[in-house]
């Protein structure tokens, strides 16, 4: 019968204090710390101790749940200050002591997972840190994230911890890891991370609830200089309520709502989201025509698209007051027209139907006939509109004579 091996037993305690008394020789050295670690792991074992060990690197020994060290009333034997929260909170203090742990990763891959993990569980202590540690530990993130040795999963935990987003800490740390890690890469390149986790489409939801709002993230980004991030989350934001909004009406369409319940569903949403007329005038459209099988034949389509859109006047002309909607609108038809290749011969009569029915007006069809028009298929759309220009400056001609 097999005895029980005491060396088998977890011990995370005798593991801290073999590498807390080999780190302390070091005097802080990086290189005698870096040479220490690397030789350390064929007699220690990483594999088992790995959070244990990043504990002690980054908070100088190990973390009791809740986030406060582990001294068993020794804290000279037990604790270190060779650590991540033991530097100053420099970057190049900092970035010089990432590279521990890019080193140690470099030997024993495998500390990569444990890392992850560890870093995992300390985001979760970040109330028992003072504001500086907190600091430390979001520029590591960064710098660790910049180098490509973890992924942004650790952050998604500040997500489930409802007291720290409560409290601002988790936004208040996100913002820092923005900024460390865009200064470290470059803006398209943190998005694109962001964007590959689904990180992209929560970053309000680090807020605090009684505060979240576009305005106040915005605010929040630009006081951190992340100004580039936060362009590339707007244009996100607007396109996503933009697919909101589509799928609204063709919702509403396909449950036969009638006009007027339409119009006032798109006000709404209009109105809560704040979009334009002129963004809102360009959904409308593509949902509309989105909406219908067309007909194969291209003399019979331009038919069809007219009592299409005819029945719809009443909702396109409530979104396009303004002389930029209309031109909006004219410049999405002259595009559809030409990416819709059966609809190249339907623009003129599309556009006839749209200014009998006050959708767009005279003065913006003459301007979009003079300079505002788009290249593409510009000959064969101008040259449809010709006759009814002509006739518009006639009547214009003839009306300014009586008068």
């Amino acid at each position: 019968m097999e005895h029980w091996n005491e060396k088998e037993k977890f011990d995370p305690q005798g593991f801290r204090d073999s590498i807390i008394l080999g780190i302390k020789e070091t005097n802080g050295d990086l290189e005698q710390l870096s040479k220490f670690l690397d030789v350390s792991g064929s007699k220690l074992d990483y594999r088992r101790y790995g959070e244990s060990l990043c504990d002690i690197l980054i908070a100088g020994g190990l973390l009791a749940p809740g986030g406060t060290l582990l001294t068993d009333n020794d804290p000279d034997q037990t604790t270190t200050n060779y650590s991540v929260f033991g530097r100053d909170s420099d970057d190049d203090s900092l970035k010089a002591f990432t590279q521990v742990f890019v080193r140690l990763i470099r030997r024993y891959k495998y500390l990569e997972k444990s890392l992850e993990d560890d870093l995992r569980k300390i985001v979760v202590f970040l109330r028992a840190f003072t504001a500086d540690d907190r600091l430390k530990l979001a520029k590591l993130f960064a710098y660790l994230l910049a180098s490509g040795h973890i992924t942004v999963a650790p952050l998604k935990t500040l997500l489930e911890q409802d007291l720290l987003v409560k409290e601002g800490l988790a936004f208040e740390f996100l913002l820092q890891v923005l900024q460390s890690w865009q200064n470290e890469k470059d803006a398209s390149t943190v998005w694109a991370a962001l964007r590959k986790s689904g990180l992209d489409s929560k970053l309000l939801d680090f807020i605090p609830k009684s505060k979240s709002s576009q305005d106040v993230f915005s605010e929040a980004m630009l006081q951190y200089g992340l100004k580039q991030l936060l362009a590339y989350q707007e244009a996100q934001r607007v396109e996503t309520l933009k697919k909101g909004l589509s799928n609204e009406i063709q919702n509403l369409i396909n449950e036969g709502a009638m006009l007027k319940e339409l119009i006032a569903a798109v006000k709404d949403y209009m109105s809560e989201f704040s979009l334009t007329e002129h963004e809102v005038i360009v959904i409308v459209w593509n949902t509309l025509m989105n909406n219908v099988e067309w007909n194969k034949k291209e003399e019979l389509v331009a038919d069809q698209a007219v009592k299409h859109l005819r029945a719809y006047i009443p909702l396109i002309v409530e979104f396009t007051k303004s002389s930029k909607a209309e031109m909006t609108l004219l410049l999405r038809i002259q595009d559809y027209c030409y990416e819709n290749m059966n609809f190249l011969k339907a623009f003129q009569k599309i556009v006839l139907l749209f200014y009998k029915n006050d959708v767009i007006s005279e003065d913006v069809i003459l301007r979009w006939y003079k300079k505002d028009h788009l290249p593409k298929g510009k000959s064969i759309f101008l040259e449809q509109m010709k006759r009814f220009i002509d006739w518009l400056i006639n009547a214009e001609e003839e009306e300014s004579e009586e008068e």
